[in-house]
C-alpha cells in the first residue's frame, strides 16, 4: 500500500461551499469547487481555502466520488498524521466508554462523518474488529488508522468490509478484497459477542453492514421491557426479524411465544441459533420461538387471513429510501406495512416501527405511521419515540436516519 502523498492540493470553492464548510458539514461535493492546483489520486490530501485565500479545511479526496473531499479538519490547520489518527480514535472510544457497564461487546467504535472520520466505520465484535470503507480515499492511511486503533481497543483479529462503492474501483484497492483479514488469527466460525448480557454470533465476512444492526441495542432493550409489561407480554412477531435481535429480547423479557419472520432463510438460521446460545437464561428457555421465511408483506397478509394475533409487533424494514426520488415510494411502504402489522395486532397490543432511511426526515415517517392506523380505525396512542444510540452520535442532518416509535393500538 502506498504512502500517503506528500503534496497537498487545493482547492478555492464556492461561497455557498465555504459556508456549509464553516458551518461543520463534513463533505464538499465535486460541482462546489471552482479552482484545483492538479488532479488527484484517492487519498490525497486536500487543502480548502476561502476567497481571501485563508485556510478552511483539509480532507480526504476521491476523484471518483461526487462527495470529492471528505474533511478531517476544519477552522485550524493541523498535521494529518498517525498521530493525529490516534487523538481522534482514541476520543472516539472514549466517547463509549458508559457502555463497559452495560455487559456489551458489541457496539460501534467509529461512526463515519460523526466521529470525525468521514467514510469510515469501525465496529467492534468482543475482540473482532471490523473496518469498514465507504470510499478508496482511505487506504494510503489505513496503517496509521490500524495503528491507532490496536493502541486504544484490545484486538485479536481486524477484518475489512468494503462498501459496493469502492469495490467498483478495484485498480485503487492495491490487492486488498472485502472481507479480507487485515491483523491476527483467521476466523474458524461465527464471532460471538454479548449485548446487554444476551450473547450473539455474527457473520462479519458476509453479513449486512459489518455483520449486525448495532444501532438497534437500544431499542431492542425496550421492547425487552414493553415485552415484560401485562399489555404487550405474551405474542410477538417480528418482521424483517435478520438474525433475531428484537425476538431474543422479547424472550428474555417474559413473551410466551416468538415468531421471527425474515425473506432469508440463512439469517432466520442464525436466529437460531442465537436462541440455542442464551438458553442458560430461563425466560427465553421457556420462549416458544418459531420463524417463518417469506415476504414480510405476505406474509403479514397471510397471518391475517389465518386468524394469528399478536401482543406486540415489531417492524424493522431495511432501508426503502436511498436517493430522494425514492421518499415517496418508502412513505407508501412504511404506510402499507403499518395498516398489516395492525391488522394482525391484539387491541391494546404494542407497535413498534423503525425506519433506517436517512432519506426520510423523521417526522415524515411518524406522521405516516400515525395516518396509517387512522385509515384502519385504530389511532396509537405513542409510548415514546427515539433516534440514535450513544455509539452512533449525530453532528450533522444529513447523519441522521434512525427513528423508533412505539405506541399501543386500541
Amino acid at each position: 500500500m502506498p504512502a500517503p502523498s506528500e503534496r497537498r492540493i487545493a482547492l478555492h470553492v464556492s461561497p455557498a461551499a465555504e459556508r456549509a464548510v464553516r458551518g461543520g458539514h463534513p463533505w464538499l461535493f465535486a460541482e462546489a469547487i471552482r479552482q484545483q492546483s492538479f488532479a488527484g489520486k484517492p487519498g490525497d490530501l486536500a487543502v480548502i481555502f476561502d476567497q481571501k485565500r485563508r485556510f478552511l479545511a483539509v480532507g480526504l479526496y476521491d476523484p471518483h466520488s461526487p462527495i470529492r473531499v471528505r474533511l478531517l479538519q476544519a477552522g485550524q490547520p493541523a498535521t494529518i498524521d498517525a498521530d493525529w489518527f490516534a487523538a481522534r480514535l482514541s476520543t472516539a472510544v472514549a466517547l463509549r466508554a458508559p457502555l463497559a457497564q452495560t455487559d456489551t461487546t458489541g457496539y460501534r467504535l467509529v461512526h463515519g462523518e460523526n466521529d470525525g472520520l468521514p467514510g469510515l466505520v469501525i465496529d467492534r465484535y468482543d475482540q473482532t474488529v471490523v473496518v469498514k470503507l465507504y470510499t478508496t480515499a482511505w487506504l494510503p492511511h489505513l496503517e496509521h488508522v490500524l495503528e491507532g486503533l490496536t493502541a486504544v481497543t484490545p484486538t485479536r483479529r481486524i477484518i475489512l468490509r468494503l462498501s459496493r462503492f469502492a469495490q467498483r474501483h478495484p485498480e485503487h484497492l492495491y490487492g486488498l478484497e472485502n472481507g479480507q483479514l487485515l491483523a491476527g488469527e483467521p476466523l474458524k466460525g461465527p464471532v460471538i459477542f454479548r449485548e446487554n448480557g444476551l450473547r450473539f454470533e455474527v457473520d462479519v465476512v458476509l453479513g449486512q453492514k459489518t455483520g449486525f444492526f448495532l444501532d438497534q441495542r437500544e431499542n431492542r432493550a425496550r421492547v425487552e421491557q414493553l415485552a415484560a409489561g401485562k399489555r404487550a407480554g405474551g405474542r410477538v412477531l417480528n418482521v424483517f426479524a435478520y438474525t433475531g435481535g428484537f425476538s431474543l429480547y422479547a424472550a428474555r423479557g417474559g413473551a410466551s411465544r416468538v415468531i421471527s419472520t425474515d425473506l432469508s432463510q440463512p439469517t432466520l438460521a442464525a436466529a437460531l441459533r442465537n436462541f440455542k446460545l442464551n438458553q442458560d437464561d430461563t425466560a427465553v428457555a421457556a420462549c416458544d420461538h418459531e420463524v417463518l421465511m417469506g415476504d414480510a408483506f405476505q406474509v403479514l397478509r397471510q397471518l391475517r387471513q389465518s386468524r394469528r394475533a399478536f401482543d406486540m409487533v415489531v417492524v424493522d424494514p431495511p432501508a426503502f429510501a436511498k436517493r430522494q426520488d425514492e421518499v415517496e415510494r418508502a412513505l407508501n411502504a412504511y404506510g402499507r406495512l403499518a395498516r398489516l402489522a395492525l391488522g394482525v395486532l391484539k387491541p391494546g397490543g404494542a407497535l413498534v416501527m423503525a425506519s433506517c432511511s436517512g432519506q426520510v426526515a423523521a417526522e415524515q415517517f411518524f406522521h405516516t405511521i400515525h395516518q396509517a392506523a387512522e385509515n384502519v380505525a385504530r389511532p396509537l396512542q405513542e409510548i415514546e419515540r427515539t433516534g440514535h444510540p450513544l455509539d452512533h452520535p449525530i453532528t450533522y442532518p444529513e447523519g441522521a436516519y434512525l427513528k423508533c416509535l412505539y405506541a399501543i393500538a386500541p
